[in-house]
């Protein structure tokens, strides 16, 4: 799973990243505009929404449950200081996705797979993309939430976030998260397009290695 997330000022530059993310074949967009007013994110929601849908993508956006409602976007991501994730799924319902924040393993073991879809997990690298960065999380401590989780059979996909690049993505793949999320990886490139389809063959690649390994391909 590659999800990106924005990180532009206009809806123009964000419409512009998320059509180079889309052509190099990434189907996850997190729209995330956290200094821009609510009528600024409504307006690049509902330029994104028919671009996405035309690619088959999925569209969540970060914090506003009301605009992903109001929108009847895919769904919205949860960072700990936003909307409860329980609230948030009574809003919502079962039919849009629901992500969440993560920092440490409680926080992990605090959601229910009846109110998140997926975990983020962060994070991995210090990155300029997010302000009041929480602690990095070490690799063994990725490996280690995971196997937690999954020994609990909280079935809950997890994608590790923070600066993450292209070379980072064999060493935290192997700690057995699900994906990754990335935003400046692909945004500095110098060609998006072409590096986000290398990413994903990458992340191909170390799925299908993990499917055989399980006998499940």
């Amino acid at each position: 799973m590659l999800q990106f997330i924005t990180n532009a000022t206009g809806k123009e530059a964000i419409i512009a990243q998320v059509e180079a993310v889309l052509a190099g074949g990434c189907r996850w967009i997190q729209l995330r505009m956290k200094k821009a007013s609510r009528n600024e994110i409504i307006e690049t929601a509902k330029a994104l929404k028919p671009i996405c849908a035309e690619a088959e993508a999925i569209l969540i956006i970060d914090d506003h449950v009301d605009i992903a409602k109001e929108l009847e976007l895919d769904g919205v991501h949860l960072g700990k200081t936003d909307m409860n994730v329980k609230e948030a799924r009574e809003i919502l319902g079962e039919k849009f996705i629901i992500g969440a924040t993560a920092n440490t393993l409680d926080d992990v073991m605090a959601y229910s797979p009846v109110d998140v879809d997926y975990i983020g997990l962060g994070p991995y690298k210090f990155t300029t993309t997010k302000e009041n960065l929480s602690p990095i999380i070490e690799l063994e401590s990725y490996a280690n939430i995971v196997k937690v989780a999954a020994n609990s059979k909280r079935e809950i996909p997890i994608v590790a976030i923070g600066g993450i690049e292209y070379d980072d993505i064999d060493r935290v793949m192997s700690s057995g998260v699900d994906g990754v999320a990335v935003s400046g990886a692909l945004i500095n490139a110098g060609n998006t397009q072409e590096a986000t389809r290398q990413m994903i063959d990458k992340l191909n690649e170390i799925l299908n290695i993990r499917l055989a390994e399980r006998g499940l391909i």
